[in-house]
């Protein structure tokens, strides 16, 4: 079930974007920053449960774009590897559509995350290109994103074929 997040559902989103090992393929912020993300009204916060337990998470961004464009900051699941991932960023793209009224919703990923390029790609995603060294990871590490993108022509088009 997808549904909009609250504070109270913060100790999840960080357990799990803090779970051993993500920090190679999800992005990290502290406390202050989610609870400052959560009260712009130009993000979201969303949430998954299964069995009232928060399994999954996707902060989006520029709500307010005059253009259409909205941005996929981060999404992670709990356990992956279980079919849960794609089901929830199915619900987050349609969301954005249906709620949020895209036009263009967009992420970038670590380049290195093929696991994560195949599910956006299944999912109708196209890649638009590749920031060299964009990320300064907590190791120092600087890291290329490859930045993806699914327009509503085409989510529309895949709506159909589902």
């Amino acid at each position: 079930m997808l549904r909009a997040a609250s504070v109270d559902d913060l100790d999840a989103v960080m357990a799990i974007e803090r779970t051993s090992g993500f920090e190679r393929w999800v992005g990290r912020s502290s406390a202050a920053e989610h609870r400052a993300m959560m009260a712009d009204a130009n993000a979201a916060y969303l949430v998954g449960e299964a069995d009232g337990a928060v399994v999954a998470f996707a902060i989006l961004r520029d709500l307010n774009d005059p253009h259409g464009n909205r941005y996929l900051k981060r999404v992670a699941v709990a356990r992956p590897d279980q079919g849960v991932g794609g089901a929830f960023l199915e619900q987050v793209i349609d969301w954005a559509f249906n709620r949020a009224g895209a036009h263009r919703f967009w992420l970038d990923c670590f380049s290195h995350n093929a696991r994560a390029q195949r599910v956006y790609e299944k999912l109708g995603f196209t890649r638009d290109g590749v920031l060299r060294e964009a990320y300064l990871g907590a190791d120092g590490v600087r890291r290329d994103l490859t930045m993806m993108a699914l327009t509503r022509p085409r989510w529309a088009e895949r709506g159909a074929r589902r």
